[in-house]
């Protein structure tokens, strides 16, 4: 088990972003993160791989723990050896390097145990194996970035906007890759504002508004809300704004 405990995180010693989160996410299963931007998803993302001092932010209430043990404290390589990765928004690949030698980094810590298996999933990437990354498209290299992930052999793969920037056609493909990846074994924490897409996949659902767990349900409960479909798929920018326009659309009618 995955879990996130009344998490608090600051940045720059000024900043509030994360306001006592808690979150769990059960070995086997696929968990969607929802949210608008801003509401603290990526930060959640790097208090849960170790990234935070990266960005000069701290956690000052809570903690992050895997089967029981506390690993908000530890290094990044630390998290990743303990079986947790993230692949992270905006892809991040070493553009000047070849799409095998961006695998190998991946594998820094499992070396190339797992590279039979992501050419498995990724056939294009094994045909693309000495291109240099940086001519990849993007649905390419959000392969690529996910496969580097993999390479490390994680229990939980931390997956922020894996859609983002995609062609429709190019999302299914997506998803159909998150639920092959979890039928293998690897448990997934899914960021994504396509909300329709990572409720289809997940079994239980979590959103985030200005730093706070607003909402948490099974996730095929979350997809019939109304609130929901109003957030993500109508003109308002936050829940307080959805009761808000309902309340408006009753009075004029």
């Amino acid at each position: 088990m995955l879990e996130v405990r009344n998490l608090e995180v600051v940045y720059d010693d000024v900043m509030l972003v994360l306001r006592g989160v808690s979150l769990r996410v059960p070995p086997g299963s696929i968990v969607a993160l929802l949210g608008a931007n801003g509401a603290g998803k990526t930060t959640l993302l790097r208090a849960l791989s170790g990234l935070l001092d990266v960005h000069d932010g701290e956690i000052t209430k809570g903690g992050v723990t895997l089967e029981g043990e506390p690993i908000h404290r530890l290094r990044p390589a630390q998290i990743v050896r303990r079986g947790v990765s993230q692949v992270m928004e905006g892809r991040r690949i070493l553009a000047e390097l070849t799409v095998e030698e961006n695998l190998k980094v991946g594998g820094h810590t499992a070396g190339t145990s797992h590279l039979d298996r992501v050419y498995g999933l990724f056939p294009l990437l094994r045909e693309r194996r000495k291109s240099v990354s940086g001519y990849l498209s993007g649905g390419e290299q959000q392969m690529l970035a996910v496969g580097r992930a993999l390479m490390a052999g994680p229990k939980y793969l931390l997956l922020d906007e894996p859609s983002l920037g995609l062609a429709p056609s190019l999302v299914g493909q997506v998803r159909d890759l998150i639920v092959e990846i979890n039928r293998q074994g690897t448990t997934v924490l899914l960021v994504e504002q396509n909300a329709t897409m990572a409720l289809s996949i997940a079994s239980h659902g979590y959103v985030m508004e200005t730093g706070k767990i607003v909402m948490d349900k099974p996730a095929r409960e979350l997809l019939a809300d109304e609130d929901i479909k109003e957030f993500y798929l109508g003109a308002v920018r936050s829940f307080r704004e959805v009761k808000h326009y309902k309340r408006r659309k009753r009075w004029l009618s």
